[in-house]
């Protein structure tokens, strides 16, 4: 009895990606009617087994069900959803306002991000903070680029102390939000993908953050990169506030997608040997949440 109804949860709790104390909570009411309605089978003269696997068929299938409840649960309020919008916004604020160039106001909205992003990870992880994530974790890729382009007497900090550390963070924050659910992870790692699509047009190697033509490049384009941010928030907002999965994925993946796409045809094949070893790995990050869930439900 026991093994065709644990089966049917498991599938069933597999296919759903909602919080983990809700999904406990429903999966532990479609166990106590399964085993009720396995009991009354059995008074009427069926063998735990057939019972058990009636029981089971009657529900129909565990994807279909969890499909239905994840939309119940899956679309976020407006709060929360422009909640989760508005680091997208602050940044293109910064670029709006030209405030980016001073440090003053850039230390700001990064303790900010750092103070919201950490608040939100001891608080159950709500579906607002994955975008504040992406922009926690900016400062450590951005550093550990900076270390790279140091003399090389020194460049064996980074290569030996740093990444390791860095890497060994990113990872970790990455995979605890992909377990929550993929979309989660990509929905974090998006703001990456499109800053560093942008890093990596203007310039990069000993050039980034630090040459001259790499700041009056990143002035040229200042509009584009808050066009291009504002859009990245707008996706956001639909992604929180849809309730279709399908929908919640196109509205995801397909936006920041075409932006660093946009950006890479834009750039005339200006982008640096380094720039293009950065902009894979934040593809190649935006991408393996997704990946990872195909080859698990595969």
């Amino acid at each position: 009895m026991l093994s065709n109804i644990n089966h049917y949860l498991n599938r069933f709790k597999s296919s759903l990606h909602i919080d983990q104390t809700i999904k406990d909570g429903v999966a532990e009411e479609l166990y106590t009617h399964l085993e009720e309605k396995t009991q009354e089978l059995e008074e009427k003269g069926l063998s735990k087994e057939e019972a058990s696997k009636i029981a089971v068929q009657s529900l129909g299938s565990p994807e279909l069900i969890a499909e239905q409840i994840y939309e119940t649960h899956a679309q976020g309020s407006w709060k929360e959803a422009l909640f989760s919008a508005l680091p997208h916004l602050l940044v293109a604020l910064l670029f709006t306002s030209y405030y980016w160039q001073n440090i003053v106001y850039v230390s700001i909205i990064v303790a900010l991000t750092v103070g919201i992003a950490i608040y939100g990870w001891q608080r159950g992880k709500p579906v607002w903070l994955f975008p504040w994530l992406g922009y926690y974790l900016m400062p450590v890729v951005i550093t550990g680029i900076l270390l790279l382009s140091l003399p090389r007497s020194w460049s064996w900090i980074a290569t030996l102390i740093y990444i390791p550390l860095a890497l060994f963070v990113f990872i970790y924050i990455v995979r605890q939000t992909a377990r929550r659910d993929w979309l989660y992870a990509s929905l974090m790692l998006a703001p990456i993908l499109v800053t560093f699509s942008w890093f990596s047009s203007l310039g990069t190697g000993k050039e980034f953050l630090m040459d001259s033509m790499w700041w009056a490049s990143l002035k040229a384009n200042a509009l584009c990169m808050v066009i291009s941010f504002i859009a990245l928030a707008g996706a956001t907002i639909a992604f929180i506030r849809l309730k279709s999965r399908r929908y919640k994925i196109i509205s995801l993946l397909i936006p920041p997608l075409v932006i660093s796409f946009s950006i890479i045809a834009t750039s005339r094949g200006s982008i640096h040997p380094w720039g293009w070893l950065i902009l894979l790995f934040s593809l190649f990050a935006f991408a393996t949440p997704a990946w990872m869930q195909a080859r698990a439900q595969g």
